[in-house]
């Protein structure tokens, strides 16, 4: 798999078939105000869409609508018929007193046979987990066993609200590689939420910048140029996100792995990196 700043093409196949899912002028209205207002964005098979924004913006809120959890107040959602939605929350709480191992709570919902849980498992590089308990794993083993049992429910369509929370740097490099490498695999659609802006910047098909309202949306070279996103988040982001997409020292092998420049001259595989 390419290098971060590698953005997919979708075919002309994807592009005029029908979004996956549709928000038309979606305003969820509370006592205190919009949570947001006059929401308008749609999600292609094949494409990584992701929503930007400041704490408050409401992104979580766009989330609830997409998965039908919450209804709004005006506006409507279409998505395709019987579209399967395969979701990652951005917070689980799991009972330290419950001891469970991950293979186990991978059946908590439906029963799945030990092979498909490792072949899951494989694809989010977290095969060696299956055992484990789930209270005793990283957040990053957490966040990728969270991805896996989304994966369970072969889903057209992936809604992940921040899946990098509680997870370092470098480790947020391979996440979003990770979610890359699933969708040209599962040829999946993906809405996105995230704050590690310079990651997502460089990895991702569009890019929405909510705050309440759509600010601005586009590709990442055209939002993070935009006055409004400038506003949000200051002239430096836009900076680092260009060094970022075309400065960085790394490479990735086919599952996802980070190879740096050292281990690509030593002809490393990636097999031995988690």
């Amino acid at each position: 798999m390419g290098s971060l700043s590698d953005h997919h093409v979708m075919d002309s196949e994807h592009k005029n078939a029908p979004p996956l899912l549709s928000l038309h002028g979606i305003s969820v209205q509370r006592q205190s105000g919009f949570l947001i207002e006059n929401i308008t964005l749609t999600v292609q098979q094949g494409e990584i869409l992701t929503v930007v924004g400041p704490n408050g913006a409401g992104k979580s809120t766009l989330v609830k609508v997409s998965l039908g959890l919450i209804e709004p107040d005006t506006g409507h959602v279409e998505t395709t018929p019987n579209l399967k939605i395969g979701y990652v929350p951005q917070n689980v709480d799991i009972d330290e007193t419950f001891p469970i191992t991950v293979g186990r709570f991978l059946q908590l919902n439906d029963k799945h046979s030990h092979y498909e849980l490792l072949r899951i498992l494989e694809q989010v590089n977290a095969e060696n987990l299956i055992y484990s308990p789930l209270q005793a794993i990283s957040g990053g083993e957490l966040r990728r066993v969270l991805l896996a049992r989304a994966l369970l429910k072969k889903p057209e369509l992936l809604i992940l609200d921040e899946p990098t929370a509680g997870v370092d740097v470098s480790g947020q490099a391979e996440i979003f590689t990770l979610i890359q490498a699933i969708r040209d695999q599962q040829n999946c659609g993906i809405l996105l939420i995230s704050h590690d802006l310079h990651i997502v910047m460089a990895g991702t098909d569009k890019v929405v910048c909510l705050n309440r309202h759509l600010c601005c949306s586009g590709t990442p070279e055209h939002v993070q140029q935009h006055p409004e996103f400038i506003a949000l988040f200051g002239q430096s982001h836009a900076t680092k996100f260009a060094i970022y997409a075309h400065h960085h020292d790394h490479s990735h092998d086919s599952r996802g792995r980070i190879l740096h420049s050292h281990e690509i001259d030593n002809g490393d595989d990636g097999e031995n990196h988690g």
